[in-house]
């Protein structure tokens, strides 16, 4: 099962100050890890683009509450080149021009690596990290596929129980 927690910096002053609160995944008993292979994601197929959101991570949410969460660099390959997206304080805003774009096709591959491909032709893949979670998709049913360090998957799906 999935536990949602946050981080949050608690500092005493008379000034207002801003606090930056990150999600953090925290992996429970229900946790089911898969084999390396290439691994269909169709929760996200079919789906429309709605928005972006930029930052430390960036998150992609579709319709039907499908959103992709991305903590590493991804790499968008569309009619106008290649650019390469990485969260932090200055990402590229290019993945806007997938807004209401339709996802095609979307899979894990057995590296680890998620590669999405929209109706427009162009394709998005986002990589793996040696040492951190790189990606996740979450879905309707808390549905949560997570790409752990070096490329392991690791999926909750109440459903499948």
């Amino acid at each position: 099962m999935k536990v949602p927690a946050t981080v949050a910096a608690i500092i005493t002053t008379d000034q207002p100050i801003e606090v930056l609160m990150l999600p953090v995944m925290v992996a429970g008993p229900g946790a089911e890890r898969r084999a390396r292979q290439t691994r269909s994601v169709d929760l996200l197929v079919g789906h429309k683009l709605e928005y972006v959101r930029l930052g430390h991570a960036v998150v992609l949410s579709f319709t039907g509450g499908r959103q992709v969460l991305i903590e590493t660099v991804a790499h968008l390959d569309s009619r106008h080149g290649r650019v390469d997206i990485e969260p932090g304080e200055h990402p590229s805003d290019a993945l806007a021009t997938l807004l209401g774009d339709v996802v095609r096709t979307a899979r894990a591959r057995d590296t680890g690596e998620l590669e999405l491909t929209f109706g427009s032709g162009a394709t998005l893949l986002v990589g793996v990290d040696p040492d951190f979670e790189s990606w996740a998709v979450t879905g309707p049913g808390n549905v949560l596929m997570v790409c752990l360090a070096r490329g392991e998957l690791a999926v909750w799906d109440p459903a499948a129980r």
